[in-house]
């Protein structure tokens, strides 16, 4: 969604507070293409502070199926977005700052992209690790098969190749 933000930068001191939704059905980075699974429309405070600074605020969560890193079972995971930009204001227009960068991904000229504000705050709270539950016991390494449904039978002491040598000096020097 794309909001013409330009009625803020013409008066000091204005606010608006308008209701936007998110319309992207997939986050999509380097990691992969994950559905979206819930967004509800939320409601984004916009306030121009004495034609210096313009304040973007505003809550929503959001649910992404992201898959387990052990079993690969899909796991809804909601997100508590909480929007709070504060941008400089010079002349009329946004100021050219150190993270400049940052704010070209979802602000061109007076022109908002709800999505892309919403898709950087996505990447900020993304997790380093999901799990199914704390217990997930992961897929057999030599049958793929999920573990967390049952045992699949396989026989899955093999040592790791790296450790053979040690494995040969123990059996070595047992002693009987």
């Amino acid at each position: 969604m794309i909001l013409d933000i330009s009625a803020l930068f013409s008066a000091e001191n204005k606010e608006e507070t308008r209701e936007v939704h998110i319309d992207m059905d997939a986050f999509v980075s380097k990691l992969g293409k994950f559905p979206v699974q819930k967004s509800e429309p939320f409601e984004l405070h916009l306030s121009n502070v004495e034609n210096r600074r313009l304040l973007i605020q505003g809550e929503t969560d959001v649910t992404i199926i992201i898959p387990c890193d052990r079993c690969l079972t899909e796991v809804p995971t909601v997100f508590h977005l909480a929007v709070d930009k504060d941008l400089l204001i010079e002349d009329g227009a946004l100021a050219e700052s150190e993270d400049a960068l940052e704010h070209m991904e979802y602000l061109n000229g007076h022109l908002l992209d709800v999505d892309r504000l919403v898709y950087g705050e996505l990447l900020l709270s993304w997790p380093m690790r999901t799990l199914c539950r704390a217990d997930c016991r992961g897929i057999c390494n030599k049958c793929g098969a999920n573990l967390n449904l049952g045992d699949c039978g396989c026989d899955r002491t093999a040592l790791d190749p790296r450790m053979a040598a040690f494995q040969d000096v123990f059996n070595k020097f047992k002693e009987v």
